[in-house]
């Protein structure tokens, strides 16, 4: 394994780090709300962040999406990159491709996914599609939405067609509840789709995940590295340190098995296994980390209006969106059950 990063990666991050430390502030994500920051989402687009999706592989756009995980930036990068530029990209057709890959990489088209399958929606001929989501992220901020069946084929529809109600999740994601009845679809890809499209989310999800426990702790060593109490900082006290390290390794592990199911991904190696171990350190550890970023703010962490409380609510949305530990125990637990078959994933 090498993860280190190409120049066009490298290019990606840096730009990436520069427009999400210079527009998601503090201050505008306060003043965004529970709404997404329309204007970052054009810079992004303007800088071809969006469009390098395609081009710098999916390590290349974990490493983009670590930025925004440290921010906490409110836009639709992973699900637009994910659900709409990557999936169409390897698996549309040659028409579906060009009409819809230059709409997905200026940001004239949003997309998002109702993954993972949850078996209530149903296709009929001639791809109509009934049926209903009861949350999917940036739904609200879609123009396109991918949806699997209940027999695991993707279909885009269009969310004008559709019908989309607000639903309110624990961090600030546009999120909707989905309602088909009778709605137009296209096909996407064919068999296999669904799972390459899954693995593709659950391992740029993590990858969001690293980035933001990555802030979450580097906020709170920044507190306790200033705070004094009796005389000296909280940071040389030695409960603090301690779960400041558990807090580290947690981070670390997140991050190196995201790199690890990205590499394989893009490499074209079998990554089943390797994205289940992601999507299960985001999520276990994830959740840890966040919630010892706010402890070690001490009174100051259950501010809500503080920068870390963002840390805490996006972590454990981050926690439920990947499925919980427990689930992706279980489902990582089926699939070793079955080697050596699921090596050839």
């Amino acid at each position: 394994m090498d993860f280190t990063p190409t120049e066009e990666q490298t290019a990606a991050r840096e730009l990436a780090a520069q427009i999400f430390g210079d527009l998601s502030t503090h201050e505008r994500l306060a003043a965004a709300g529970t709404g997404s920051d329309a204007e970052l989402w054009k810079a992004l687009c303007a800088a071809g962040l969006v469009g390098a999706a395609e081009d710098i592989g999916l390590l290349g756009l974990v490493l983009v999406l670590e930025e925004q995980g440290r921010t906490t930036a409110q836009v639709p990068l992973a699900a637009t990159c994910v659900y709409g530029l990557l999936a169409v990209a390897a698996h549309g057709t040659d028409e579906q491709r060009a009409r819809l890959l230059p709409v997905l990489r200026d940001g004239r088209a949003v997309a998002t996914g109702a993954f993972p399958a949850q078996g209530g929606v149903r296709a009929s001929a001639p791809g109509r599609l009934t049926g209903s989501v009861p949350y999917v992220p940036w739904l609200r901020d879609a123009t396109h939405v991918l949806v699997p069946d209940a027999d695991r084929a993707l279909w885009l529809v269009r969310t004008t067609d559709a019908e989309v109600a607000e639903v309110e999740t624990t961090a600030p994601w546009a999120a909707g509840r989905l309602v088909l009845s009778q709605t137009p679809g296209e096909r996407i890809g064919g068999p296999g789709a669904y799972e390459s499209v899954l693995a593709l989310g659950r391992t740029a999800f993590a990858g969001l995940q690293a980035g933001v426990c990555t802030g979450s702790l580097a906020r709170a060593v920044e507190y306790t590295s200033t705070r004094e109490q009796f005389g000296r900082p909280l940071s040389t006290n030695q409960g603090v340190l301690i779960r400041a390290a558990d807090a580290y390794m947690d981070t670390e592990a997140i991050r190196v098995t995201a790199y690890e199911a990205a590499w394989r991904y893009d490499e074209g190696l079998p990554h089943a296994t390797q994205v289940l171990t992601a999507a299960w350190w985001a999520s276990e550890a994830g959740k840890r980390v966040v919630h010892a970023g706010q402890h070690l703010h001490g009174g100051t962490g259950a501010d809500l209006d503080h920068p870390v409380h963002r840390h805490f609510l996006w972590g454990r949305q981050l926690d439920a969106y990947l499925g919980c530990g427990s689930e992706l125990l279980a489902e990582l637990g089926q699939l070793l059950a079955r080697e050596p078959s699921c090596e050839s994933r």
